[in-house]
């Protein structure tokens, strides 16, 4: 691998967990836990896509309060 493509890989992590971090803390802010958040690492090597924050699994109960709080923020 040469330097430039590491160094962009490197930019794309920062970049994923940065708004994996930002989600995380906004979902907090709603009393939100997505266990699974993530960044996917797949995505961190692909030349022509951004990278993916994935969202992963949550229960039921979880989906119900992160749709509510959507739904309070989008009235």
């Amino acid at each position: 691998m040469n330097a430039g493509m590491s160094v962009r890989s490197a930019e794309k992590m920062r970049e994923a967990e940065a708004a994996r971090d930002e989600l995380r803390e906004a979902l907090a802010g709603v009393d939100v836990v997505l266990p699974s958040l993530g960044v996917d690492l797949v995505s961190l090597t692909s030349d022509y896509l951004s990278p993916l924050v994935e969202l992963g699994c949550c229960r039921a109960d979880v989906a119900w309060k992160l749709a509510a709080a959507l739904r309070k923020c989008a009235q």
